[in-house]
């Protein structure tokens, strides 16, 4: 998949290009406002707004009431803003380098930089239809090519070290789809990662589809077994009905490691184990009030280890087997190994026979 690429719409300029491989370009250059860059971009894109984004919004709110005057303001803007910014780029780069630019719709924005950078002898391509186009041409591939692998599934209860496994596959020369990863959140209430806010659902959209096509189709993709959302982010119906027809390996381990991992891996709760009931409240119609006052004198005495252990058994792990049981039935039967420490060699040897096991 990594060498065939979906394309989408018409050159319809001898500088304008239909959505391609992007590595072939020295650099791709975004050209639209740092608050649109946020949102969604090409994966690798260096964002150079040809206008930030509050001079954006004042040419956007000028042009709704006298069109010349907003493109006075726009162009002036412009020239100020890729002059600061040409000079350290250009030293960067030979003319034998080629550029790709981009703006919401292959317009003004992309013509600005393209223009100029080809004054300086650069080569510089448009992408056809912009930002636009891109995002139709991701919507288009995030239907097709997640059905183009097969996969292996990763399944088991909270803390059993899933994600570890993940990394550790990786590490070992598999290909691995770390979607908690990309969607910087771990999949539960006590998933949100500290410092990390998950991206817009655009931008995972574009890091998703940047991934698959890395991958070769004739090897299987190993991933975890997710819900059909992460945090707030929503996988798309291709790839979750894929994950739902694979080949299922299930994980466990012992209670005092899934403990451990969870000191480490939560180390922000082992610190404020109060803040981490609170979190856990919704839960009250699940688990019964008496679950959570018991959680709470848990964490009021920093019995911190009681405290995962009993989250684990008497919610995660409950609610993990029937999910598991819904989503992948008999599956789960059929490779399952229990890996007797989560770090070490011994945790090295137990990804080896998971592999094995799994035909990978």
């Amino acid at each position: 998949m990594s060498s065939s690429v979906e394309t989408v719409g018409a050159l319809a300029h001898p500088h304008q290009l239909e959505v391609q491989e992007w590595s072939s370009y020295a650099m791709v250059i975004d050209a639209r406002s740092p608050r649109e860059f946020a949102d969604d971009h090409i994966p690798g894109a260096v964002n150079l707004p040809v206008v930030d984004n509050d001079e954006y919004a004042e040419v956007g709110t000028t042009h709704r009431t006298d069109k010349h005057a907003a493109y006075l303001i726009g162009v002036e803007y412009s020239l100020r803003n890729i002059a600061a910014q040409i000079k350290p780029l250009i030293s960067r780069f030979t003319p034998k380098d080629r550029f790709l630019v981009y703006c919401f719709r292959g317009g003004k924005r992309s013509r600005l930089w393209a223009d100029n950078l080809r004054t300086i002898g650069f080569e510089v391509d448009v992408l056809a239809g912009g930002w636009k186009n891109y995002r139709r041409w991701v919507r288009a591939g995030l239907e097709s090519i997640p059905r183009a692998f097969s996969y292996r599934v990763l399944c088991g209860p909270t803390g059993c070290g899933k994600t570890r496994v993940l990394h550790e596959l990786a590490r070992q020369g598999h290909q691995v789809l770390d979607l908690e990863g990309l969607a910087s959140h771990r999949g539960s209430l006590l998933g949100d990662l500290p410092g990390e806010p998950q991206p817009s659902q655009k931008l995972f959209d574009s890091v998703l589809l940047d991934a698959l096509r890395r991958f070769d189709t004739e090897r299987p993709v190993w991933l975890e077994a997710e819900s059909k959302k992460i945090g707030e982010i929503q996988l798309s119906e291709a790839l979750y009905d894929a994950m739902h027809h694979a080949p299922v390996v299930h994980v466990s381990a012992p209670m005092a490691e899934r403990v451990r991992l969870w000191r480490e891996d939560y180390a922000h709760f082992a610190a404020d184990p109060v803040s981490m009931v609170r979190r856990l409240e919704p839960l009250k119609p699940l688990v019964g009030k008496d679950a959570i006052a018991r959680w709470h004198d848990l964490a009021a005495g920093a019995r911190v280890d009681e405290l995962f252990q009993d989250v684990m058994t008497r919610h995660y792990d409950p609610c993990y087997a029937r999910s598991t049981q819904r989503n992948y039935g008999e599956g789960v039967q059929g490779r399952s190994i229990e890996l007797a420490s989560l770090a070490g060699p011994s945790f090295v040897a137990g990804v080896r026979e998971i592999a094995a096991r799994a035909g990978s």
